[in-house]
């Protein structure tokens, strides 16, 4: 009988700045192997990409940290979160690896975080997988174009910004649209809980809700960006998002027209019971562009 290898992960820490950067990242059996970026999402970490680490961290180089204000890493009191501040760490981060040429994947906040990235080191950029990242109005639902007219200092607005950061709200994030509940494993959403929950987290979610506007006041330029540099792209799209919604999954192949797209019958957390679809997909893209 063979047994599947399962990859070595380090878990570290990095310095940047006044941050502590928490990561994970495989350790590939054979040195040079392609690199990928793996840019998480709200409100979870870095341990969102644990099993796709797992999977196909003996032939790539995965790399995955948290952001201030997520996981393990650890942001000084008086941090200004904002989706800049966010890239400007992640920034931060890539140099002090040393990692010059990768392929990024990002989902939902690694989306408006990559892009700042991309748009300040295309030279970085390989290739590009999406997984329900938006970057385009057409992929706004009711829901989140709701969220995102959210202002401080409105009636009800923080009230309801912090609706989503209860345990209800986190699961209900992993659970809605998935087809078989039963495939998501509870133990996503309890970790992401236990992060929320720490002193200062909750502040954190909701001043970075509040600039979540300066992301869709990008588009235009991130769009513009993928029509420049037309990087190899890769769209895997959870059709189910209650937030991100499939047309703006299209959306992106009016400017990188080549990109190859799937779109899964599944929720917004689509790693979580895809990823024996999507796992295979990474591998391809990977060793078709050769980062």
């Amino acid at each position: 009988m063979t047994v599947p290898t399962v990859a070595r992960t380090v878990h570290r820490y990095v310095d940047v700045g006044d941050v502590r950067v928490f990561y994970r990242e495989s350790v590939p059996e054979r040195a040079g192997a392609p690199a990928l970026l793996l840019l998480h999402g709200f409100p979870s970490a870095s341990h969102q990409f644990r099993r796709l680490i797992d999977v196909l961290g003996t032939r790539y180089r995965l790399i995955a940290p948290d952001y201030p204000g997520f996981g393990r890493t650890q942001a000084p009191d008086g941090f200004a979160y904002s989706f800049d501040r966010l890239a400007d760490v992640t920034e931060g981060f890539v140099e002090r690896l040393g990692l010059s040429r990768f392929v990024m994947y990002v989902f939902d906040f690694g989306a408006p975080v990559g892009f700042r990235l991309a748009e300040r080191h295309p030279e970085w950029i390989a290739g590009l997988i999406v997984q329900n990242g938006n970057a385009y109005t057409d992929g706004l639902s009711d829901a989140a174009r709701a969220f995102i007219a959210l202002r401080p200092g409105q009636d009800g607005a923080e009230e309801t910004i912090r609706g989503l950061l209860t345990l209800e709200g986190t699961r209900g994030q992993y659970e809605t649209g998935v087809a078989d509940p039963e495939a998501v494993a509870p133990d996503g959403w309890t970790l992401d809980q236990h992060f929320l929950d720490l002193p200062g987290r909750k502040e954190a979610q909701v001043a970075l809700a509040f600039d979540y506007r300066s992301n869709v006041e990008r588009y235009g330029a991130w769009q513009a960006w993928l029509r420049e540099h037309t990087p190899p792209a890769l769209i895997v799209w959870g059709r189910n998002d209650p937030f991100f919604t499939e047309p703006g999954a299209r959306a992106y192949l009016r400017d990188v027209p080549d990109a190859e797209l799937h779109v899964l019958d599944t929720g917004h957390f689509a790693l979580e019971d895809r990823l024996p679809e999507i796992a295979p997909l990474v591998a391809g893209f990977l060793d078709r562009v050769q980062a």
